[in-house]
């Protein structure tokens, strides 16, 4: 993918009162930055910009695998970032930024605290929205569906592959809850760290662990010129997925 370059003003300091003044003008460095798209896939078997309908035959899991095939090679840092987006009881929305650990046919898995937040709202309300946003090739997918906790063997199996500091601050982390300072949470780290200094082999915590997100929607986005971008999605409906253009 190659930007089309383009102008950014430094950012400015003013004073503009809200009832005279619109938004934009009170921000002019945000109004102004923009930039176009010309998009260059390297997969010469798909014309440039040509993602449509047809490009979800196979599915929706070959061309997300492939996307984040490309980010992964490219070299751009954590490639498997997704924004996970929840609602609580109340149906306010939260997001944040997890790291997808497991993309198969049947959808997503990321790993979290049973009791943080995230893992209360979807407790309360199992559905969640999880965005790849893959900037630097004008690439953004959207994958929606239902969340449940994954078997405690899948989970086991990852939890195998975590370093072993990255195991101790799970245990000591009791995510969500208030603290303090910085202090009392390494005070709790090196509570962890002595107690499982003679253990080979930390154990998984009970109260954390996997979710599936098994899509039922997902959708494409390409960048391209002049805001005509591409937009493709693939909906489950009675079983059957089905795909359709959208309007950019």
């Amino acid at each position: 993918m190659a930007w089309v370059s383009g102008t950014y003003p430094g950012v400015t300091s003013s004073a503009v009162s809200p009832d005279s003044e619109p938004e934009s003008a009170a921000n002019p460095d945000l109004a102004a930055m923009r930039v176009g798209y010309a998009h260059q896939d390297p997969n010469p078997a798909v014309p440039e910009g040509n993602l449509g309908a047809g490009s979800l035959r196979g599915g929706w899991y070959p061309l997300l695998r492939r996307w984040l095939d490309q980010a992964r090679s490219s070299g751009i840092a954590e490639p498997n970032a997704m924004v996970l987006a929840t609602v609580d009881a109340a149906g306010r929305p939260a997001s944040r930024t997890v790291l997808c650990k497991g993309l198969s046919e049947d959808g997503l898995v990321f790993y979290t605290n049973y009791e943080s937040n995230k893992a209360r709202e979807l407790a309360a309300f199992p559905y969640a929205s999880a965005t790849f946003s893959w900037i630097a090739f004008a690439h953004q997918v959207t994958v929606r569906g239902s969340v449940s906790r994954v078997d405690p063997a899948v989970t086991e199996k990852y939890w195998r592959t975590r370093p072993r500091g990255s195991q101790l601050g799970a245990w000591a982390s009791r995510q969500s809850s208030p603290i303090d300072s910085r202090g009392a949470l390494e005070a709790q780290l090196a509570d962890v760290t002595a107690r499982f200094a003679d253990v080979d082999d930390v154990p998984v915590p009970p109260n954390w662990g996997g979710f599936l997100l098994r899509p039922d929607s997902v959708e494409f986005w390409q960048g391209r010129a002049n805001r005509m971008h591409n937009r493709v999605k693939t909906t489950l409906t009675d079983g059957v997925w089905t795909s359709e253009r959208l309007q950019p």
